[in-house]
């Protein structure tokens, strides 16, 4: 029987929206249930970097009916919700796309938003934390924040799509990285061509 708890899936503000976008595509194609946050400025950005210009237009994207069954939405601002607690019930948290200054809460412990606490009690609870972090060129202090964030659990997955496919389309760029990041949240998926599968 297949684990039903869900993935707490956060979407921020830095850019790749469109790699938010299809990781949640993917995980409702493959039944997961999701307790989805999207920040303000994650907001902003899925209004920027696609077509979809709010919570409503994800939900069209996905499909009205998957996304009734699989997705569950969550107040950025609401820090007394069900994932700002240990007790409830996840089994990971991916933020996806993953901003700086969100990096920089998690890594020191400081959680203003939803989003912040989930990723603290993701980390206390031990449960897997994937962060999809978007950012070029590094600073000292973001490589810092990586490094904290890794010693205390998490993984840190920037978006670096693979050439050795020959990519040729910019959805297949997007589907290495969304493929990347199921295989560290432990959903089987074919988005992408393996190295040595044929």
């Amino acid at each position: 029987m297949s684990d039903m708890r869900p993935i707490i899936m956060a979407i921020t503000g830095a850019s790749g929206a469109p790699y938010g976008v299809r990781l949640l595509q993917a995980l409702v194609q493959s039944e997961q249930q999701v307790s989805l946050i999207v920040s303000s400025h994650g907001l902003r950005l899925i209004q920027v970097e696609t077509a979809l210009g709010s919570v409503d237009g994800l939900r069209a994207h996905i499909g009205a009916a998957a996304w009734d069954r699989w997705v569950t939405v969550y107040d950025d601002a609401d820090r007394g919700a069900g994932p700002a607690s240990g007790s409830h019930r996840a089994r990971a948290m991916v933020v996806c796309p993953c901003s700086m200054g969100t990096l920089a809460a998690i890594a020191a412990g400081t959680s203003r938003s939803l989003v912040e606490r989930a990723a603290d009690v993701t980390l206390k609870e031990r449960r897997p934390l994937v962060l999809v972090t978007r950012e070029t060129p590094l600073s000292s202090i973001h490589l810092e924040n990586m490094l904290r964030v890794t010693h205390a659990g998490a993984v840190v997955m920037p978006a670096a799509p693979g050439f050795y496919n020959k990519p040729t389309t910019i959805a297949e760029l997007v589907d290495f990285v969304v493929a990347r990041v199921l295989d560290h949240l432990g959903v089987e998926n074919r988005l992408a061509p393996r190295w040595g599968e044929g």
